[in-house]
């Protein structure tokens, strides 16, 4: 093995993973990211594997740097948590498939390689340590003419064709170096590469979705989250909420208002009683608003048997349950509580382990709270005048099957509330946005995006953005948007390709373990 070339390939593999990512990408390269990674390994299949791991190691942590170091504006250990973590994993997925290469054989090895790659993905929406910021689907979602096809495949439909085209065209890159005929292979790239581009040409060329019309008023205050929101009262934030209703325009509408846009927190058992809540009902009636808005919540109890697992301890056997939520002033009034949660932010993960090791505060991922509750059902906000919205709060917006459950239960328009000025101005707040427009074409629902900082945007059912606000600026977007009841087949169906994937997996390992056991014999 020659180690110059060969951290030459892995750093290689690295760049055009990096290069190709949403939103300054270019992401035809993802079709062909892995093969240098690919030529490595096959070029040096006898080596230790644990070496070859290595480099597959070194790409994918340049690809992570590349893609996710703007979260050391948020916090630098967890940047460092979330960059080593994430590459460490996917090394993994090439090691277990080395193994299977050794023992098997090499196609077997590849489809252990993709599956396993998409049940990691699958892995990495659900557990404690969530991150599926990098899963390949997302790469696409500046380029949604490409690939409106997620409405019956979700992201993970994505991943397949990437993965499955990084292999074929290595075989074409491999005939071509060895001068043999490539024919055949140029067809099986051009047929697994534009195929579905052209499929999804036609679909959005003729999706036409039947909706009615809503008016909608999306609010940015553009608070900025490190040194003025949290100084802001929940009065003001009323007034500042009025004295955008005062103008006509304005008015019989339905309002949407940035997440925690109330921080100062509200204890439920006396919510709806509260000054802020009576403020809010007396805005709607005066304005003839429906108003959904982000809003801090918590619970102070001294009853035991009411405690949860994300419950905090406090002193004098006092426990406190801690909601990031949003709130819906309609007829009448309801709430829910955001689910995902922020690993080291807002939830302490593997709690019943660590809490014992570390204490009822939060590992400090970017500052110390308390954690966060959540709920394991996805409300629907629904009024008279027709209107069923989901109300997705920030993080929870990345998550394909968990979005399309509030679709299942109803929703005929999504919401998303976020703050992003966390990470400053950079990529995170945009390819947080640019990941919404998965959302719309999975579901084929139009989307209205309020962002504290930027970027505001209502998203069209096609995924388009039709009209946003800067980063970092103070507006707000008047615009009528439509809802509709459509139910496509991955709302139905969601994640199918990993449970197919899921299945390849066990039937590749046991394969795998009898052939190990036959040799022990």
């Amino acid at each position: 093995m020659k180690y110059r070339n060969s951290f030459f390939l892995s750093i290689l593999s690295g760049l055009m993973l990096g290069i190709s990512w949403p939103t300054y990408g270019f992401y035809f390269l993802i079709f062909i990211a892995f093969t240098p990674l690919i030529h490595l390994i096959e070029s040096n299949k006898n080596e230790n594997i644990f070496k070859l791991t290595f480099f597959s190691f070194v790409t994918f942590m340049v690809w992570n740097i590349i893609t996710t170091h703007w979260l050391y504006y948020a916090t630098l250990t967890g940047m460092l948590f979330a960059i080593i973590v994430n590459s460490i994993l996917m090394s993994l997925i090439v090691l277990a498939s080395l193994s299977i290469w050794k023992k098997l054989s090499y196609k077997l090895s590849i489809i252990f390689f993709i599956s396993l790659w998409i049940c990691f993905e699958k892995f990495h929406l659900n557990w404690d340590f969530s991150w599926p910021w990098l899963n390949l689907g997302n790469v696409f979602s500046e380029n949604i003419k490409i690939i409106q096809w997620y409405e019956y495949t979700g992201v993970f439909g994505g991943t397949l064709w990437v993965l499955i085209s990084n292999f074929v065209s290595y075989n074409l890159l491999k005939k071509l170096i060895n001068h043999e005929n490539f024919k055949s292979d140029t067809i099986y790239v051009s047929v697994i590469i534009l195929i579905p581009i052209i499929v999804s040409l036609i679909i959005y060329t003729n999706i036409d979705v039947e909706e009615e019309k809503i008016k909608t008023v999306i609010i940015q205050p553009n608070i900025d989250p490190y040194n003025e929101k949290f100084n802001r009262s929940d009065d003001q934030n009323l007034r500042y909420l009025e004295s955008i209703l005062n103008d006509v325009k304005n008015r019989n509408s339905l309002v949407i208002l940035p997440e925690t846009f109330f921080s100062d927190g509200s204890m439920i058992s006396s919510l709806n009683y509260s000054t802020l809540v009576e403020g809010l009902k007396g805005i709607k009636e005066r304005y003839d608003t429906e108003i959904l808005t982000g809003i801090e919540l918590y619970d102070v109890f001294n009853d035991s048997s009411r405690v949860k697992k994300y419950s905090n301890r406090l002193e004098n056997n006092r426990w406190l349950d801690l909601f990031n939520a949003s709130i819906f002033i309609s007829e009448d009034i309801d709430i829910y509580k955001k689910s995902k949660l922020v690993v080291g932010i807002e939830k302490m993960p593997y709690k019943n382990f660590l809490e014992p090791l570390l204490g009822t505060l939060l590992i400090d991922f970017g500052g110390l709270s308390y954690s966060r509750g959540y709920q394991d059902y996805r409300t629907v906000f629904k009024s008279n005048t027709g209107t069923k919205v989901a109300p997705i709060i920030c993080y929870e917006s990345i998550y394909g099957e968990y979005v399309s459950e509030y679709v299942r239960n109803g929703a005929n328009l999504l919401a998303i509330i976020t703050n992003d000025g966390w990470w400053n101005n950079t990529e995170g707040h945009k390819q947080h946005l640019s990941y919404a427009r998965l959302r719309s074409i999975e579901t084929r629902k139009n989307i209205v995006r309020s962002a504290n900082t930027g970027i505001s945007a209502v998203i069209n059912y096609r995924g388009e953005i039709l009209k946003t606000i800067g980063y970092e600026q103070e507006g707000l977007i008047n615009k009528n948007v439509g809802m509709n009841d459509k139910i496509t087949f991955y709302t139905k169906y969601g994640d199918y390709i990993f449970r197919l994937c899921l299945f390849f997996i066990i039937i590749i390992s046991a394969f795998y373990l009898a052939n190990l056991l036959k040799v022990k014999k």
